[in-house]
């Protein structure tokens, strides 16, 4: 028997730690390789963190809510034998990560990961659409089954809250039959948590003026951790910066007739959806090179004018949050690598795959507001920075096209954009010109540009 320390790896440049959120395991408990032994959290990305070996959780060295750095021993595991190979290439890649290069420790880590595949098949597929957890030992399971996510969803757990464990889908795939000539019972609900009485937060009470009480018909909604940190970040923001818009509306007729033009050919081509998004991306990126003062964030009595163009990208998540990846150098990418990058993030957002280096570092953010159906909207602004654009639904209206001979009526494909931006440092000129500049590169779209 020996003992294996499990650390908390590193999860990007830029992050340092963590909190831990939930355990998954308890002391006793059989772990097997990639199986997730605990949950965490940094400002907007949860993560799971699997195990590296198999054996016995022996002790846990952080408790909930804890904050964890990065390396620091979270759990220790009990291992039959010495020490594998494999996890002697983990212990020393956790031990000597702050003196290797970043080439090195993705080669390192590329080994790890094509080691673990030998050792215990496929990684794991992610569940995303799924409003349930999944351990990564039952997603890998239901991967090599071929069983779909809503097959997946009518299995019954019998693990902590009603997951999913092993031996259930074990048991499904060995009644499978059973299962589906029966009627599929309902997902059993987490049970009602125990209310007590508690302070609440002092940061959350400062912004209450009055307690609201619940009345027995009622439902009491305890918001999620991302809930109640985005509710922080807007109050915060809006406190800080003073909000101001312009709002200006935009002819995209000959941009909608271009992508209905391409976008077979560029699918086929690239192998990539051409959306509306990059193309908006890249106005809005020359629009920050043509006036770098939009670029900029705001310390105390001084400005920091950013040298990167780095666009946030919001993102809706299925429970209905919002996360914002970053397209970092936005300006240095031409359409192609514009649009692949936005149909990346926009997809491991969906599915919670996001890394945490790829929500941070942000110069300017953009809204898609258009697509719940929004005309224009007046967004809050993403502190430090000091402007945020929102985007409307694009819609086919009557309008007034001037032309050498004369004005007439036409159909013409229009939307607006509505631009927030902080007062303090942005003034109404600089604010209203900047949405010129995007405007005005939409509107001048070459229809006859190739990709």
């Amino acid at each position: 028997m020996s003992k294996f320390e499990l650390k908390l790896p590193r999860m990007g440049e830029s992050v340092a730690e963590a909190t831990l959120t939930a355990w998954l395991k308890e002391v006793g408990d059989t772990i097997e390789m990639d199986e997730a032994i605990f949950e965490i959290a940094t400002d907007k990305v949860d993560s799971e963190v699997p195990s590296e070996v198999d054996g016995v959780l022996l002790e846990k060295l952080f408790s909930v809510d804890d904050i964890i750095k990065v390396g620091d021993i979270v759990a220790v595991i009990e291992i039959n034998g010495e020490v594998t190979k494999l996890e002697e290439v983990v212990v020393a890649q956790s031990s000597a990560e702050e003196e290797m290069s970043e080439d090195v420790i993705e080669a390192v880590s590329e080994t790890i990961v094509k080691a673990k595949e030998t050792a215990v098949g496929s990684a794991p597929i992610h569940y995303g659409s799924s409003e349930r957890f999944y351990s990564p030992l039952v997603k890998n399971i239901a991967k090599q089954e071929d069983i779909s996510v809503v097959e997946l969803d009518t299995i019954q757990g019998t693990g902590k809250e009603g997951r999913v464990t092993k031996a259930d889908i074990l048991s499904y795939l060995g009644n499978k039959e059973a299962y589906t000539t029966q009627s599929i019972a309902p997902i059993p609900k987490k049970p009602e948590p125990v209310v007590t009485k508690q302070q609440p937060e002092p940061s959350v009470e400062k912004q209450q003026t009055s307690r609201v009480s619940a009345s027995g018909s009622d439902e009491v909604i305890e918001m999620t951790r991302m809930g109640k940190l985005i509710a922080r970040h807007m109050v915060d923001s809006v406190s800080t910066a003073a909000h101001v818009q312009s709002f200006i509306e935009v002819d995209v007729t000959n941009i909608v007739n271009w992508r209905n033009k391409m976008k077979d050919s560029f699918q086929q081509t690239e192998g990539e959806k051409l959306t509306f998004t990059p193309i908006f991306m890249e106005a809005i990126a020359k629009a920050l090179k043509k006036y770098p003062m939009m670029n900029i964030s705001i310390d105390g009595d001084t400005i920091i004018r950013k040298k990167n163009i780095n666009i946030g990208m919001a993102a809706a998540l299925p429970d209905g949050n919002l996360i914002v990846p970053v397209i970092k150098n936005a300006d240095q990418l031409n359409l192609v690598g514009m649009a692949k990058v936005v149909n990346d993030l926009a997809h491991r957002s969906r599915n919670n795959g996001l890394k945490p280096d790829e929500v941070q570092d942000g110069t300017y953010t953009v809204t898609n507001v258009g697509t719940f159906g929004s005309v224009f909207g007046t967004p809050i602004i993403n502190q430090p920075q000091v402007g945020i654009l929102a985007l409307g639904a694009i819609r086919k209206i009557p309008s007034v096209i001037e032309t050498n001979e004369g004005d007439f009526i036409g159909i013409r494909s229009k939307m607006y954009i509505s631009h927030s931006y902080d007062h303090r440092v942005v003034n109404g000129a600089l604010g209203s010109m900047f949405a010129k500049a995007v405007a005005d590169h939409l509107e001048a779209w070459d229809v006859n540009r190739e990709i």
